[in-house]
């Protein structure tokens, strides 16, 4: 059922490490996040000027998404395990497209907040479904001589699609045809990259549920082992950890940043933009080359390098860097490029969390989706809750520690703690060997 990995090469996407066998679930997801990510830079704005809702009203709507959106991530790993990814990631987009269109036909024409609280909140389960159920299949179905790179490769996808490629789409498509009619196109582009996996993505380890063995536990026994593997194997509660910490700063410097490098250095919101899209390019490019880095060398090494000690040095240098050079456009894109190369340094962390549980893929991703979803909130909440005492050297002195903290960790969980038992149980080659 598992790709074993022994498969040499045999095109161009093989060398540069998207396995030909999955290539169509690449091109497929890239769409789906297009279209997914269309919505990201203008919705608040039109539900607050369009409806005239006030801004805590947006705030619970978009809060209801996240929440849902975080559950959809916990469930991606565990139900891939149950019915496997190609049909998770078909929930996730009959989710997702129901409820867009449910939202554009009835409860934007009506103005009705409920509905659009209700249909809006409901499709956060859509896209991590599908996106994270397709990572699952990336983890069982890629060569695991190449995983990290495919991984990589994910990401590289995950992001042009929706922070990149879906913002710059409503940029275009809004002064041509107006964004309710943009919202019309993200749902076509949901559809056709929903279809061109469906169709044309055969690789047969998404087809059928994960989970090993003759007796299959039932979805609530699977859903339940997604809690309870952090504790059974703590190794793989480091890994969830690890992965919560990777984000945590990320979200955490895309809101209190740009405030000061705005009002207190001078910077321009124009300015920052170009920034963040400087910061975003990097780490395209970092999680390729670190992807390819932690096969050829060693993934808990760049883990703890990149992801580490890197990404502590650049949160530093976020606030150092306009500290003491002041207005200083150049030195500071530098900062926001290093900085991106560092989220980027958690690329291998999957492989070595599932060494651990070789035989429980879906349930151990379950735990890596959660600690993604989770951090989109924790990033926020810790400058909050500092930001006052002090003040944003402080906060980005806590993101610092954090990456240094999951550097230490990266170093614990390097070693295998699966028995012998569960690796004779596992996928061939499913416990890489470090």
């Amino acid at each position: 059922m598992v790709s074993t990995g022994h498969e040499p090469p045999a095109n161009f996407f093989d060398r540069i490490g998207i396995p030909r066998t999955l290539l169509w679930g690449y091109v497929g997801m890239l769409l789906f996040m297009i279209g997914d990510g269309v919505e990201t830079s203008y919705l608040s704005t039109y539900f607050k000027t369009e409806f005239g809702f006030t801004e805590a009203s947006v705030g619970v709507i978009f809060t209801t998404y996240g929440i849902a959106a975080a559950v959809g991530a916990f469930l991606s790993g565990g139900l891939s395990d149950r019915w496997g990814p190609r049909k998770v990631m078909m929930a996730g987009t009959a989710i997702w497209a129901v409820c867009h269109a449910v939202l554009l036909a009835v409860a934007v024409p009506t103005g009705s907040y409920a509905l659009i609280l209700i249909t809006y909140g409901i499709r956060g389960l859509g896209y991590p479904l599908f996106a994270y159920g397709f990572l699952v299949w990336v983890m069982a179905g890629a060569p695991k001589q190449q995983i990290s790179k495919a991984l990589g490769w994910y990401w590289f996808s995950f992001t042009m699609g929706y922070p990149v490629l879906g913002s710059g789409a409503v940029s275009v498509l809004k002064p041509a045809i107006g964004y309710y009619p943009t919202l019309w196109v993200s749902l076509l582009l949901i559809l056709v990259g929903s279809a061109i996996v469906f169709t044309m993505l055969k690789e047969r380890s998404g087809y059928e549920g994960l989970s090993q063995g003759a007796e299959r536990a039932s979805v609530v026994q699977t859903l339940v082992g997604c809690v309870t593997i952090m504790f059974e194997k703590p190794k793989v509660g480091m890994g969830a950890l690890m992965r919560l910490i990777n984000t945590t700063s990320q979200f955490g410097v895309w809101v209190f940043v740009p405030l000061y490098l705005i009002q207190e250095v001078g910077f321009g919101s124009e300015e920052w933009s170009t920034l963040l899209m400087i910061m975003m390019g990097s780490n395209l490019v970092g999680v390729v080359v670190l992807g390819a880095v932690g096969d050829r060398w060693s993934g808990d090494q760049t883990i703890v390098w990149f992801g580490g000690v890197l990404a502590a040095v650049a949160c530093l240098g976020l606030y150092y860097v306009p500290a003491t050079f002041g207005h200083n456009y150049a030195l500071v894109a530098v900062a926001c490029a290093i900085f991106g190369v560092g989220m980027a340094g958690y690329v291998p962390l999957p492989p070595l969390m599932t060494m651990h549980a070789p035989n429980r893929t879906g349930q151990v991703m379950s735990t890596y989706t959660l600690g993604a979803g989770a951090s989109q909130a924790l990033g926020p909440a810790i400058g909050t809750a500092f930001i006052g005492i002090l003040g944003i050297q402080g906060v980005l002195w806590i993101y610092a520690v954090l990456h240094l903290i999951s550097a230490g960790l990266a170093l614990v969980i390097r070693t295998s703690s699966a028995t012998e038992e569960e690796i004779a149980a596992a996928p061939k080659d499913a416990v890489p060997a470090h």
